[in-house]
């Protein structure tokens, strides 16, 4: 009779991980990275190589940071909702374009919109890394000081830019 109760054990406290775990939300994952300095880096742009763009740039501004990439699907499916929300003017929104091809980045965004103000090109993913992306598309709020304030995994949706990113952008911009 033993032999039984110890499978069955076994077997509740899987279902209990399971159950907890499907109600977990993956673009909560907290970050080492909140609160702390942006990590720098100096990359070319995507659009011209010629120029170079680092986070510096941005000091004294609020902005975001998504990381994308032409062969990420999801990230064809947050661009017409990113389109949308640069054209308000509301916040800068610098792209990191993420292990790709400069080419097929360039295309993705002649053929489906660019939100970005521009675009720095990672090519190998060292800067993707250093940020603690694990997957793309990744957004973060960066604030005037270069000290990131949110990241979001997944694609960004008119849900999350209500309810997330402009509160916090609108508190970042009145501090």
């Amino acid at each position: 009779m033993k032999r039984f109760f110890i499978p069955l054990g076994i077997f509740f406290v899987l279902v209990v991980f399971l159950g907890v775990g499907l109600h977990l939300k993956p673009q909560e994952i907290p970050s080492p990275f909140i609160g702390k300095q942006a990590p720098q880096f100096t990359l070319t742009q995507l659009e011209d190589g010629e120029k170079k763009f680092s986070p510096q740039d941005m000091q004294g501004k609020v902005w975001l940071l998504n990381v994308w990439a032409s062969w990420c699907a999801p990230c064809r499916a947050e661009l017409p909702v990113l389109v949308d929300f640069s054209k308000k003017g509301v916040v800068p929104i610098i792209g990191l374009n993420y292990s790709d091809a400069r080419e097929e980045g360039n295309k993705l965004l002649s053929e489906f919109g660019n939100p970005y103000q521009l675009s720095a090109f990672d090519r190998d993913g060292r800067v993707g890394t250093d940020y603690g992306v694990y997957g793309v598309p990744e957004t973060f709020v960066i604030d005037k000081h270069g000290v990131i304030r949110l990241k979001h995994v997944g694609p960004v949706t008119g849900e999350v830019i209500k309810d997330q990113l402009l509160p916090l952008i609108q508190e970042l911009n009145r501090a």
